[in-house]
This record gives structure tokens, sequence and C-alpha cells, in this order.
């Protein structure tokens, strides 16, 4: 069994995420924090509070950061990308459950000393409630199993930044917030652009989660619709990839990647701010701000139609259960 803490900015391909998390059997949800960048921190707590409703996710919400804790790349919020309210638009019903009064870096804190050593933080946006909760507490990274990570971009397969040509969206949102984290000794992995931008949903694709995968197959399709029209306006296909479930699905089935075990760090300044590097741990550098940067891993490899089979197969059974 997983023990999860969530950790995103709810917006479109956030909430299918947390749902395979919801419904993933093997999984245990200890808790859901918020932070900015799919949309405003109200919003985006406000969304997972709506999905805990509609879907009946027990687990606690607590909200997070507002803003990054050092320089981001832009400004505002991504509306062309996730709508008015982060979640495509769709009609959503106003929220009855509440946060927790505990601010997110500070739950991270509690959460992973009731699981000490058995906690899996999973990061689906960007690092800023993970680097405050290692300045709250240093013994912290420790405590965490591992940390998987949504975020990066290093050039495999031909792929590169989405927000300038070397920097991907969740770690441009809080550069020095990730090279505090990929610093920290953390276990962590990565799950970048190198890999979701293999991971290709489409049209029909959607229509069969809304077949199959009952009520949260319907809700997905519904809110990827204003996703695929982003797409379709870049690319001219109504495709889009498949970028935070891939977080979720590299916990359930590391199999379907390949990875490297590199040392990470990530630019804080300059035309190249939010990028993420990885060096060779078999190099001496010239440069000292690689000295004692632990390995991450990295994923560079995946059998994309898998984990597409993957996530329709833990959408599909749950929704039978429902009925």
């Amino acid at each position: 069994m997983h023990s999860v803490i969530f950790d995103n900015d709810i917006g479109i391909d956030d909430a299918m995420a947390l749902l395979l998390l919801h419904y993933a059997e093997s999984v245990e949800l200890l808790a859901i924090t918020t932070r900015f960048g799919n949309a405003s921190i109200t919003d985006t707590t406000c969304n997972a509070l709506i999905m805990k409703d509609l879907f009946g996710i027990e687990a606690p919400v607590f909200q997070g950061a507002a803003a990054s804790i050092g320089k981001r790349l832009g400004e505002g919020f991504p509306i062309h990308v996730h709508g008015e309210n982060g979640l495509g638009d769709i009609d959503l019903p106003a929220p009855q459950s509440k946060v927790e009064a505990l601010p997110a870096a500070e739950a991270l804190v509690e959460v992973t000393k009731e699981h000490d050593g058995e906690a899996i933080v999973i990061a689906v946006g960007g690092l800023t409630n993970i680097a405050q909760a290692l300045d709250l507490d240093s013994n912290f990274a420790g405590r965490v199993k591992r940390l998987i990570i949504m975020g990066g971009a290093f050039g495999y397969n031909r792929h590169s930044g989405n927000v300038s040509p070397v920097a991907e969206a969740n770690i441009a949102s809080d550069p020095q917030a990730a090279d505090i984290v990929f610093r920290s000794g953390m276990t962590i992995a990565i799950v970048g652009l190198d890999v979701t931008h293999e991971i290709i949903m489409d049209r029909p694709y959607m229509q069969s989660l809304r077949e199959c995968a009952g009520e949260a197959g319907k809700f997905i399709a519904s809110s990827h619709q204003y996703y695929l029209d982003f797409h379709h306006s870049l690319s001219g296909r109504f495709e889009c990839p498949l970028h935070d479930s891939a977080a979720i699905a590299y916990l359930l089935a590391p199999d379907l990647f390949t990875t490297i075990n590199q040392p990470v760090r990530a630019v804080t300044e300059g035309i190249a701010m939010g990028q993420t590097i990885h060096g060779d741990d078999l190099r001496e550098y010239v440069s000292s701000a690689w000295d004692d940067v632990t390995e991450s891993t990295i994923c560079i490899g995946v059998d994309g139609p898998a984990v597409l089979e993957l996530c329709r197969n833990i959408l599909s059974k749950a929704a039978k259960i429902r009925d």
C-alpha cells in the first residue's frame, strides 16, 4: 500500500491525477495540499474541495502557498490553458467541505511525522510547499519515503520547455523552491516533459473514459475539452499530453518507465530561469555548484500506450465498483 500526500495546483490534469490516486486500490491518500499555479490559491483550494465533495474523497485539504518564494517566470495564471476556474470552465457546485486550519507546509511536516518513513509525496505543481516544509523542519527530508515530481525537461526524446525554450511550467513557477528541493537530499523521482509528451490522449481516448469510467470519466472528459481545444490551437490536433497523471503511473507501475540517476539542479535566474539540468555523477566539475548534490531518478523513456491503459483500467474498475 502506498501512503500518499498529493501536493498540487488543481487544474485540469491535476484533477485526473487526483482521481487516479483516489481510485487506485494500492493507494492510501493521506492529505491533499494546494498551492497557486494553474489558478490562484483560492481557486485551486476550492477545486480540491469540490473534487473531495463530488467523488467522496476522505483526505483532508490543506491550503498552501499563494506565491513563489523567489523569482518566477511569468505572471498571473494560465487561463488560456485551464480556464478561468482552473477546471476548463465546466459548471461546478460550491464546495461543502472546508479547508483545514493548518497551512500546507506545516501539514506536510505533521503528516510525515505521523507516517515517518512511509509517506510518499507526489508534487504535480511547483515545489513551493515542499521547500517551505524543508525550511520548517530540518528532519522533513529524511522522513519522506520518496518525492515524485511532475516537472522539468531535460531534452530527451527532443522535448524541451513549454514556457520558455528550456523551462517547464511547474519548475518555472518557483525555480528557487525547486533548486532547494533538488539539493535537499530527499529521495526524488522526476517525471518531466521528456516522458509526458510521449503519452498522448486524444478525443477517442476521452470518449472511452466517458463511456467506461462512470462519473469520474465524464468529469475528466468534460474538463479536458478546454485542454484539447488549447492544444489544438498549437498543433492543429485534438490531443494533449498526459502530464500530472504520469506521476501517478510512475508510482503504480515504474517498470513502464526508463530512468537514469543523476544530480539535478534548477536555474534560478537569467534567460534560462526554470531550466532543469542534470549533471554526471562520474565527473568532477570546476564549478562547486554540483558538490554534494545527491542523485535524482529521472524518467527519460516511457511505454505511453501502457500508461494510458493503466489509467483507463483504474478509472473503469472504480466505476464498476460504484455501480
